[in-house]
């Protein structure tokens, strides 16, 4: 008997070592982890959000109208404001052309989404590096805004929703630089290291948004993503005037995008307590791709699937159920706008309702001033690559493998191109797989040089002179 007694102490002692080993090899001590799961049962959990619109401008009303109405859900899901962090431009509100000072709304019978959202980076405050520092908690490195960073913990979860134009590899900002897929990824990477959160899920809105995360987002990174389109299509502008379903009468503009309004208009009509994340995912997939129309976009997942199999109020909290909301009409075809040529289809609007002679010859001149550099955008994106890869200038990369190898080379050519041939813009920014087509083709930083400027020596900017809007890169 006393022989197999020790042989049982020595078994447990054993048992007890490897254990702690394994504890010390996967980077956390017995007492982290007995903490952490401690924490998970006392409910000591804080959901953090950080909401994006990246863009500026009344002609891009939606973005900011996004994003406030998904601050509306989260408040009314629980989440306290010291928990929410908000990047948005804010000059919509009051900006001359609202005809509904003071008020955003997102939806056409929709309420006032801007009243109480808070205004934490606005104006030259909302750019890519103060993104990073908020993400990092990096308190004394942003510049700007209320100073207000993420300072969650290993427990917390975190949700990230961002809205914009995109364009392969980047993600826009109102104020230079772009956000570039290799930087995000970096930071994401940075917080999984440091351990600053359990699980995190993140929402993207704007064309091409897909490339962001294909061959670039490990799945060990606890991270689910859904976006708005593929690596390789644009995404959509919805309740537009003369749609269906239109915006009111007095608007001119398109107030939400179609795979936005689709997660919301969702999470406003379910019991996020009992929805998942993957039947979310499933549903905004199939009112965004808009009745199989060509006239909508694939909506995709990255990271830890995994994931998806939790409730969505586990990162939006539980919002009470929007009874005025009909879920039925979910699936049903929506009139749509490009998102690249939304500021356009809104200042057409404004034209067309215009009376005033005067207006509709200054708008008749914006709109072909921008129609004109845009001519000028893809002629010379075309010319350059044509000179520099012949016949391969139209290849895309294999699905899976991430836009570009060499992302220094990718921003070098973008810096180059913007220097001889002006601001890429909202609308240019599609022209960056292209460039990253050249870059993958080993092409040297001295014929990239020639060509540019052989192609834009005589071009002159003007207004879109990156030495005035800034550099994208």
């Amino acid at each position: 008997m006393a022989k197999w007694t020790m042989v049982f102490q020595l078994n447990l002692l054993l048992l007890i070592f490897l254990v702690i080993r394994l504890s010390e090899a996967s980077g956390h001590n017995m007492f982290n982890m007995f903490r952490s799961i401690k924490d998970k049962q006392e409910g000591n959990i804080t959901i953090w959000a950080i909401l994006v619109a990246g863009s500026k401008g009344y002609d891009n009303y939606r973005h900011q109208a996004d994003v406030c109405h998904a601050y509306q859900i989260l408040t009314r899901g629980g989440l306290k404001d010291e928990n929410i962090i908000v990047f948005m431009y804010d000059d919509i509100a009051n900006d001359p052309s609202n005809p509904r000072r003071g008020v955003i709304i997102n939806n056409p019978k929709g309420s006032d989404v801007y009243r109480g959202v808070p205004k934490d980076y606005t104006g030259k405050s909302v750019t890519a590096a103060n993104l990073y520092d908020v993400l990092l908690g990096n308190k004394t490195a942003v510049k700007g805004g209320s100073g207000k960073v993420v300072a969650s913990n290993r427990n917390d979860k975190i949700f990230i929703y961002y809205s914009d134009h995109g364009g392969p590899g980047i993600l826009g900002m109102p104020n230079m630089p772009f956000v570039y897929a290799n930087d995000l990824i970096k930071v994401l990477k940075t917080m999984h290291a440091r351990s600053t959160y359990d699980e995190m899920v993140i929402y993207v809105e704007a064309c091409e948004s897909g490339s962001i995360f294909e061959g670039m987002l490990p799945e060990d990174l606890n991270i689910y993503v859904t976006t708005a389109s593929s690596s390789i299509e644009n995404s959509w502008a919805t309740y537009c005037p003369d749609t269906k379903p239109p915006s009111p009468p007095e608007f001119d503009t398109c107030l939400g995008d179609l795979y936005s309004i689709s997660w919301m208009e969702d999470s406003e009509s379910e019991d996020l307590r009992h929805e998942t994340l993957e039947q979310q995912y499933l549903k905004v997939k199939k009112r965004t791709y808009n009745n199989n129309s060509y006239q909508g976009s694939h909506v995709m997942e990255y990271g830890a699937l995994r994931i998806n199999k939790e409730t969505v109020s586990v990162y939006q909290g539980s919002t009470p159920r929007n009874l005025s909301v009909n879920p039925g009409s979910y699936f049903s075809s929506m009139g749509v706008v490009d998102q690249r040529n939304a500021d356009l289809y809104s200042m057409w609007q404004k034209y067309k309702k215009s009376t005033e002679e005067s207006q509709k010859k200054e708008l008749l001149k914006k709109i072909n001033e921008i129609k004109s550099y845009r001519v000028h955008l893809d002629r010379s994106v075309d010319m350059i690559s044509n000179y520099l890869l012949g016949s391969r200038h139209r290849s895309v990369r294999k699905e899976g493998l991430a836009l570009v190898d060499d992302w220094e080379c990718l921003k070098s050519m973008v810096q180059t191109f913007e220097t001889h041939c002006g601001s890429l813009t909202q609308y240019g920014m599609k022209h960056t797989r292209t460039f990253a087509n050249i870059c993958n083709s080993g092409v040297s930083k001295k014929a990239v040089d020639e060509a540019v400027k052989e192609t834009c020596s005589s071009h002159i900017m003007g207004k879109w002179d990156p030495k005035i809007v800034g550099y994208s890169a």
